[in-house]
Formats: C-alpha cells, structure tokens, sequence
C-alpha cells in the first residue's frame, strides 16, 4: 500500500491522515495552503457586521470548514455559536461533508445544514445547488462566506462562486460575500521540503484537493521533476492543474473518504 501525502491546510490534514490511518493507508501531512484570520481592518468589520444581522439572511453558504472555523472565532466581540442560526431558522449551505462536519461542530444542528447528496459526483457548488435551489424565493439574501488568497487580486465574489451566485439571482435572490480567512502560500521546513522531494520519485500518492495547493508546491519546489510521481484529484479541475504542474500519473475520484480509500486500495 503506497504513502498518502495529504495536502490539504494543517486542520483538515490532521483529520484525514487520522481517518486513512484508521483503514490501514500510511499517511503524510503535508498541507500545502498556510490558513490564518484576515487581517485587512476592511474586512474584519464587514465580517463582524454580517455577523450581527444574520436574521435578514435567507441562507449562510460556507465555502469550506475553514469558513466555518473563522466565522464562528469566539475571539470576535460578538458571541456566536451554530444555535443562532437554527434560532432564526437560517440554513447553513455546505458544498461537502468536511464543511458540514465543521459546522455541527460549531453548533449547527444537521437539520439546518445543506449539502450535496451522499453519493452526489462531485461535492461542488452545482451539487449543492441541487439540493438547495428551492429554498430561494425573490429578495432572499445569501451570504456567502469565504477565504481570499493572500497578495492576489480576487472580485468579491471570488474564484469559483460565481456559479452559485448566478443560479440565486436568477431565482431572484440577493448575494452578498464576506471574507473570514485568508489563504496563503506555506513556508516549508527543511524536513517538509525533504518530505517532498522523497515524495516526488518513491512511488507516494498526492492527494490533491486543491487547484491553488498545486500551484503552490510548484511555485516552492521549481526544481523537482513531477514526472514519476502520482496524484489523486478530487475535481477534474484539480487533476487538470497537476497534469500540468508535470505530475506523470493522474487520477480522479470523488473526496469522499470511502472513495478515496478505495481509489488507493485498488491502485496498490
């Protein structure tokens, strides 16, 4: 059974290296996006106002657990936990089982949380947007609440919500985005960049669940040669992003961890 690096920020890495470990897979953390509260003053008050008036929000839809961990910081002045949502009758929208396993650990009872369906192809915003498309009646408001990369220029939307956003104004609803965390390129340590460069060529796996994680490992590591390692994608954007970061074998599977699982299982 080949090694798993897990790329995925520090929080979620220590979570899957946890669970692959608990079906016999060795795994790796090696997270490839640095994860950290926003510290532009702009938008840590358009955070803390969204955070006040939460009743005029038909929906919440958190892009990632990490969204989820930073909206609900108790180091804000403002105390807020999951049951103020489920007080107001506010749905919390999840584009994947880790965001919705974020949310009810913040309180968020699982009958306010939307999501995918279980055996949905991908855990995207169009699968959610199946799921979620009829709760939106003209003049509902959705937040969207996301991350922004760090030194790189984004709208307000973001990269990769437009979608959702167009499919809820043509519904008739209202959009409005506000930003909880920033992303940000790791700095590797010694015994990382040698976690890597062993990685690269001794037959490990790449769990890839991010078009930016890609980047970035390329962006630290320009000298290695990609060609003999192997990476599992998430999204066939993903897998798209490292075919072209020089990855020799690429497969895709859906994140869920049962699939994932298999996917090595039947690779080894």
């Amino acid at each position: 059974m080949p090694r798993v690096i897990v790329t995925r920020p520090a929080r979620e890495a220590a979570h899957w290296v946890q669970q692959l470990g608990q079906h016999g897979i060795a795994a790796a953390a090696l997270p490839l996006i640095a994860i950290g509260p926003h510290t532009d003053p702009t938008a840590q008050r358009a955070l803390a106002q969204a955070r006040k008036q939460l009743n005029q929000y038909r929906a919440l839809m958190f892009v990632s657990g990490n969204a989820v961990v930073y909206f609900f910081e108790s180091n804000w002045p403002l105390a807020l936990d999951g049951k103020a949502l489920a007080a107001i009758n506010l749905r919390a929208w999840s584009p994947g089982p880790g965001t919705a396993r974020a949310l009810q650990q913040a309180g968020v009872p699982p009958s306010h949380i939307d999501g995918p369906a279980a055996d949905a192809a991908q855990f995207d915003s169009e699968a959610l947007w199946q799921q979620v498309s009829a709760q939106i009646r003209p003049g509902d408001r959705v937040l969207i609440v996301r991350g922004c990369s760090d030194g790189v220029h984004e709208t307000s939307q973001g990269s990769g919500r437009d979608w959702l956003a167009r499919q809820i104004e043509a519904a008739g609803g209202q959009v409005e985005f506000v930003v909880a965390y920033q992303r940000g390129a790791p700095q590797f340590t010694d015994a990382e960049v040698a976690l890597a460069q062993q990685a690269a060529c001794d037959g490990s796996v790449w769990l890839l669940s991010s078009s930016e994680a890609v980047a970035h490992l390329a962006q630290a590591l320009p000298t290695v040669d990609w060609s003999a390692a192997e990476a599992l994608a998430t999204h066939p954007r993903i897998a798209q992003a490292a075919r072209a970061a020089g990855f020799g074998a690429v497969r895709e599977c859906r994140p869920a961890l049962e699939d994932v699982v298999a996917s090595i299982e039947s690779a080894a």
